[in-house]
């Protein structure tokens, strides 16, 4: 009976278990986490090449201390006169932890006193015989003990009158001499490395919470403007790290909320007041009307056709107000409209046909220069009717208007009683109004108007007083950058 697989390329579920429990733990518990984790790898690494070179280097000891044992000595050589006679002749004991025995190419091998024999290898007896000049292995004595043995060939031996060239010598020591220090070395390196990793953990959750403070302020601040909408909370800024720039950016964020938020509240407000003009005035000259009609007093012809007027006036100003409203208040005003090459020169001259409508009495005068920007037709067009509708508005009867276009500047003249220098840094703003200008028809919204079309385009305005010796007036100036080429069929 098989069991069912995950199929290929799937985690298996008890795998995005554990994902899911570590997803669901504190940011600063993962992070630590992920620090003693890495420092537990990092650690274990460490410990386990530590042990293998160790391990290295003592067997290349334990070898070389084989290799460079002295076998010329009194001992060997009783212990080889011994073995050639059968142990008729007595041998000696070997000091320290050295197993010594001869090992013949027969595979017979003698021990010396008080040692436990090791039994002889393949590569013992090829070394005996000649095959190979040495051998070096691992093997157990027949107590069982691991030995490390080291066999080299022996100079041919005399015995009986005759040589004996088939013998070699076995020299071997115990790897518990190794084993142990390693077993300690393994258990020094574990307990250094439980405490290390124990203390990363720790480390990590310290530098988690010390790094993550700025995120906690950062989302009672959040959570704070969520509740009571309060955006005048800042996040002090400390450095220049990633944190130090997100709460930048949030006091920012804020701060540019605040002051939308001041702006829309300044906008109903100021909409509201110049609404409610137009309004009171609508209102009592319509009950003028309706109270003539219920008292059955007739207003004379002349005085109610004035208040008509009036009421047309009025309605057509409200109408005016409530569109330029409306523009402020497009979810795309931000943006831009879809951008034409078109001819400055010829909206130009559109505007001018209905400026000279709006002002027959008034002489407009008009040097107008081929240039071709890129802009949003319409908008563009609203922009220059407005500037065109201010000079109309503030000048004189029978007074004239110079239009000029010459490289992309377009400039409108008139000869009104010009703007104080200390208003014109006022003129773009929103329902701002000369004190002079606020018993004329308008809501103050029509260079704003223009000044954020232009920008759009690429451009920029300016308003100045008309140069001196001149006369009275102003000096409307706009400049656009060209377009790189004009429009197909122009």
């Amino acid at each position: 009976m098989s069991t069912a697989q995950p199929p290929t390329g799937e985690e298996p579920p008890a795998t995005r278990g554990l994902v899911r429990r570590f997803r669901a733990l504190p940011l600063r518990s993962r992070l630590a986490l992920l620090v003693a984790t890495a420092v537990a790898v990092a650690v274990a690494a460490v410990a386990v090449a530590c042990w293998f070179v160790t391990r290295i280097q003592l067997e290349d000891q334990l070898d070389d201390s084989l290799r460079n044992a002295k076998m010329d000595n009194e001992p060997m050589r009783d212990l080889l006169s011994s073995c050639l006679s059968g142990g008729q002749l007595p041998a000696q004991e070997f000091p320290g932890q050295y197993t010594v025995q001869i090992v013949a190419a027969n595979g017979s091998y003698c021990t010396a006193p008080n040692t436990t024999p090791i039994p002889a290898q393949p590569s013992d007896v090829d070394v005996a015989a000649g095959r190979e000049t040495d051998a070096l292995h691992t093997t157990e004595n027949n107590d069982g003990k691991d030995m490390r043995v080291y066999t080299r060939k022996l100079p041919p031996v005399v015995s009986s009158g005759q040589a004996n060239n088939q013998l070699a010598v076995s020299v071997a020591r115990p790897l518990s001499e190794i084993d142990a220090p390693l077993s300690t070395l393994a258990w020094v390196l574990a307990l250094v490395g439980g405490i290390g990793v124990v203390g990363a953990g720790a480390a990590g959750l310290w530098v988690a919470r010390a790094g993550l403070r700025p995120v906690d302020e950062l989302t009672e601040a959040v959570e704070h403007v969520a509740r009571t909408e309060d955006l005048t909370v800042r996040i002090p800024v400390d450095g220049e790290d990633e944190i130090a720039r997100l709460s930048h950016s949030f006091n920012s964020m804020a701060a540019q909320l605040a002051s939308s938020r001041d702006r829309q509240a300044q906008l109903i407000a100021d909409a509201g007041h110049e609404l409610r003009t137009p309004l009171t005035s609508l209102r009592t000259n319509v009950e003028l009307l309706a109270r003539s009609d219920e008292t059955g007093r007739v207003i004379p012809p002349d005085d109610r056709k004035a208040l008509m007027v009036s009421v047309k006036a009025q309605m057509t100003e409200l109408a005016a107000l409530i569109g330029d409203l409306q523009e402020l208040a497009r979810p795309d005003a931000a943006e831009p409209g879809p951008l034409q090459v078109v001819g400055l020169h010829d909206i130009t001259r559109t505007a001018l046909r209905r400026a000279r409508l709006r002002g027959p009495e008034l002489t407009i005068t008009a040097d107008l220069a081929p240039w071709y920007v890129r802009a949003e037709p319409a908008a563009l067009e609203r922009a220059i009717v407005n500037v065109l509708d201010n000079a109309v508005k503030f000048s004189p009867p029978r007074a004239t208007i110079d239009v000029h276009l010459h490289r992309g500047e377009l400039t409108v003249r008139d000869r009104g009683p010009g703007i104080p220098a200390e208003e014109l840094p006022h003129v773009f703003e929103r329902f701002w109004r000369s004190p002079s200008a606020r018993q004329l028809p308008g809501s103050g919204l029509g260079l704003s108007i223009v000044a954020r079309t232009v920008q759009q385009a690429g451009g920029e305005i300016a308003l100045r007083p008309a140069p001196e010796g001149d006369g009275p007036g102003t000096v409307a100036t706009i400049r656009l950058p060209g377009a790189p080429t004009p429009p197909p069929g122009m």
